[in-house]
């Protein structure tokens, strides 16, 4: 294959999302979850982290709690990385999630190649700092904050929630009733629903929909407790072209962190911008 053929890795992508013995049929969710844990690791005070690096193939970040079921995701995607031995393991892991979103009805989020792959653990972020979804609203801006991004930011990224399933993780269940397909649903349920405080099957409390089919984390009923995070899922809600207009442009923001280019593109590895 052509070296830089972004396309072809494209349509491989596309290819490996039908799992018929994987969660709902689909590893787009899981894609676009190894995305967003690949680059949510980032601090702008420090400048460490972020999706440079593909740090999550090292232990110390792979056995984060956070990161339980991902393996799944980089599984799916080594065949590709195998056929196009070109592209970097950060590169192909953005991507993924750029495509999943798109092939899931979503909308269609900028990219652009050029991170390269860490070569040792020298440069792997500490775990803990990918969002815990037992914690509520100041948590919450802790985590994105440090990050740079704003309360408007932290909801449309949030939205992400309309993809997947929780499992491996303690939660269990999805968000709405077609995890598969990218919407806004997931902000109309938070507020039409009626939502119950509940121990799930290993006793860990979640809420619940009362006919207990749907789920969501106490991070997500943080968005609608905050008057200053609601505002935000009630403008969502309403307006879906508004919602897919703002996640695009923070999915793109939140898969650039951590990647300083070169004057070709080129990303500098972590330890070498270091000696910069």
């Amino acid at each position: 294959m052509t070296a830089g053929d972004y396309s072809a890795v494209r349509e491989a992508i596309k290819k490996t999302i039908p799992q018929s013995s994987y969660d709902d049929g689909s590893a787009g969710p899981v894609l676009v979850r190894l995305a967003w844990h690949a680059s949510g690791t980032y601090d702008k005070k420090s400048g460490t982290g972020g999706s440079n690096g593909a740090t999550m193939r090292y232990k110390l970040e792979a056995s984060d709690e956070a990161n339980n079921g991902l393996g799944y995701a980089q599984k799916f995607l080594e065949p590709i990385k195998q056929q196009f031995p070109w592209i970097s393991y950060a590169d192909l892991w953005t991507l993924a999630g750029v495509v999943a979103i798109e092939y899931m009805s979503g909308p269609k989020v900028d990219w652009k190649p050029g991170r390269v792959d860490d070569v040792d653990e020298q440069y792997v972020p500490p775990n803990g700092r990918l969002p815990d979804a037992t914690q509520g609203e100041d948590h919450i801006r802790s985590i994105f904050y440090r990050m740079g991004f704003n309360d408007q930011e932290i909801v449309a990224l949030s939205g992400a929630h309309n993809l997947g399933r929780c499992h491996g993780t303690g939660f269990e269940g999805p968000w709405v009733p077609n995890p598969t397909r990218f919407s806004n649903t997931y902000f109309k349920l938070l507020l039409s629903s009626q939502w119950y405080k509940r121990k799930n099957s290993v006793g860990v409390e979640q809420y619940n929909d009362e006919d207990n089919e749907l789920m969501m984390l106490p991070t997500d009923m943080a968005l609608v407790k905050d008057p200053k995070f609601r505002v935000w899922v009630e403008k969502y809600a309403d307006d879906k072209d508004l919602f897919y207009r703002d996640f695009a442009a923070a999915f793109g923001k939140l898969l650039e962190l951590g990647v300083i280019r070169g004057p070709e593109g080129k990303a500098f590895r972590q330890y070498a911008r270091a000696k910069l």
